[in-house]
């Protein structure tokens, strides 16, 4: 029983690796060789973490192995957009210029009533909003909705706003976030400073933040007492 339980962190911590060496994608943003490769590595640990009459090795030594081959291929596509045609596919219009284009739905095997529910989980309910529809090869919709049905942005009024930038957080949960500090080319007493006048120190905040504004939002720590 121990056995299996070492086998399953070993396993489990190598899988791991091999996805975060494979890169930051959610699920349903996969290629298909990228589903694949996560599919095969699944089956390939489940084995022998389970069954300890089969030697750890064989399931490491192949997980490594499609680990080469998905870098290889994520290779060859940079290199070749023939061979990335070949290997993901390439985007699909569904809807071009407003008309549903059945043609492709039928190649795509998609049916209506499945692109209106791609098309509601974009917050679209009226099909014929929408000026264009992709269909990307990840399986993900893009959508282009008609001019006069888009949310209005501040261009639209000759606005142009203010740089916002991007907030930091300063502390989280009481530890202070030193690196965010070093780019804001602030220190630990300039800090301190700012939450003191919130009426508490820095390791009492459940979290600070400044945005690019340089406002600074903080939050104090529930404290229980006994």
């Amino acid at each position: 029983m121990l056995i299996i339980f070492f086998r399953a962190i070993v396993l489990y911590i190598l899988v791991l690796i091999v996805m975060r060496l494979m890169g930051k994608r959610e699920i349903g943003q996969l290629q298909p060789f990228e589903l694949a490769i996560a599919i095969m590595i699944a089956d390939l640990a489940s084995i022998p973490m389970t069954d300890t009459g089969v030697p750890i090795s064989n399931g490491i030594v192949p997980i490594l192995g499609l680990l080469v081959m998905h870098l290889l291929i994520s290779i060859i596509n940079l290199k070749s957009m023939k061979a990335r045609e070949i290997i993901c596919g390439k985007p699909r219009i569904l809807i071009y210029r407003g008309k549903i284009d059945e043609d492709a739905l039928k190649k795509e095997r998609f049916t209506l009533n499945e692109l209106q529910e791609r098309l509601r989980d974009k917050n679209i309910v009226n099909i014929f909003d929408v000026e264009y529809a992709i269909l990307e090869t990840s399986g993900q919709i893009s959508v282009i909705e008609k001019s006069n049905k888009r949310y209005t942005i501040p261009e639209d009024f000759g606005i142009t706003p203010e740089y916002e930038g991007i907030p930091y957080d300063l502390v989280v949960d009481g530890k202070v976030m030193t690196k965010n500090l070093k780019k804001l080319k602030k220190d630990y007493k300039w800090l301190e400073s700012e939450v003191l006048k919130f009426g508490y120190k820095p390791d009492q905040a459940l979290l600070v933040t400044i945005d690019g504004k340089g406002q600074i939002f903080s939050q104090k720590k529930n404290t229980i007492e006994k």
